[in-house]
């Protein structure tokens, strides 16, 4: 997977992808991240992206121009399964979108700022608006950089077990059940016998009945779905 992050603040971005599984992945040339700061792309000297709204109101707008310079670049290069935008009124981010767009091959992330992007920039070249969650940031670096880990972890090869992604929260739309290591007993505080008593069959019925009443619990939103 190749994906190509359109961002004024490549250096907020970086660090994430500089440890942990995020750069095990792109060591491995499971993925490939390309920042690109959009001050490149602009046609003034002060390399500004961002101009007062028409009509009037308060906050800045990022200007359509230098985004599409950017983005038409990138597709004279190659074909993108996806261009994203980053943005709190996009579809809020879960685990489907996330399965969905891991199989992707070359896609395009837009981070938004200020008060957003033109809504040319909207209509011309985005096919996907995600949203993190019911909140503003000062940017949509950070949302760019969970949307980038919850996708990375999914393509094969990453994790080092390759059936651990199927097993979290929400793949089947129940929470995650308990989990334990050693050792059996600390201050007392014991391990539930079921899960090293070796009959898998009853492990498995076992987390099956916690996922459900974890979720019932805490999520009952998602039984319903």
């Amino acid at each position: 997977m190749r994906i190509d992050i359109i961002t004024v603040l490549p250096e907020l971005l970086k660090s994430p992808f500089e440890a942990s599984i995020l750069k095990r992945a792109i060591d491995a040339n499971l993925v490939a991240i390309h920042f690109h700061n959009l001050r490149d792309y602009t046609s003034n000297k002060y390399k500004s992206i961002d101009d007062t709204q028409f009509g009037g109101g308060a906050g800045m707008i990022m200007m359509v121009e230098p985004i599409d310079k950017c983005i038409s670049k990138l597709k004279t290069e190659r074909n993108y399964d996806d261009i994203i935008y980053m943005t709190p009124d996009g579809e809020t981010l879960n685990q489907s979108i996330a399965n969905h767009i891991s199989t992707k091959e070359n896609i395009i992330i837009l981070c938004g700022h200020y008060k957003g992007v033109d809504q040319r920039v909207r209509d011309q070249f985005i096919t996907r608006e995600i949203s993190i969650g019911d909140y503003v940031l000062s940017g949509g670096e950070l949302g760019a950089a969970v949307l980038c880990d919850a996708i990375i972890r999914l393509i094969p090869g990453v994790l080092g077990n390759e059936t651990s992604a199927l097993t979290d929260s929400f793949q089947d739309n129940l929470l995650a059940p308990p989990i334990y290591t050693k050792p059996r007993d600390y201050k007392g505080w014991k391990v539930p016998k079921v899960l090293f008593s070796g009959n898998f069959p009853e492990i498995e019925k076992w987390r099956e009945e916690q996922a459900y009443k974890r979720t019932k619990e805490r999520r009952p939103d998602l039984l319903d779905e």
